[in-house]
């Protein structure tokens, strides 16, 4: 049986280890309790949209580009043999990224 809440937190332990955190330091930053958040990256508990904004955020990371990873694992798992097809637009409007870094803007 497929969980959402195994691939989010799959996603969220591999943007952390990618980055180099531990589940301390982003638990920290992201004002989550350490356990709670390890429960999550396990797939044990589901996170709310504001833990998984607060977590993003902590991670340096769109909520969006760590949810876009979530519907491309769920899309193999279900069988899609290519991704699907976008439905946001290939730009972004400069005042919904300016709170982000330059180098994430531009990817």
């Amino acid at each position: 049986m497929l969980l959402v809440r195994q691939e989010i937190g799959d996603v969220l332990r591999d943007f952390r280890l990618q980055k180099g955190r531990t589940l301390r330091q982003v638990a920290g930053d992201a004002s989550v309790a350490l356990g709670y958040l390890s429960e999550v990256e396990r797939g044990q508990k589901e996170a709310s949209s504001e833990i998984l904004a607060a977590v993003a955020d902590a991670l340096d990371t769109p909520l969006s580009v760590i949810l876009g990873e979530v519907s491309e694992r769920l899309a193999i798992v279900e069988g899609l043999s290519m991704p699907m097809p976008s439905r946001v637009p290939d730009t972004v409007p400069v005042d919904l990224v300016s709170g982000y870094s330059p180098e994430l803007v531009t990817r």
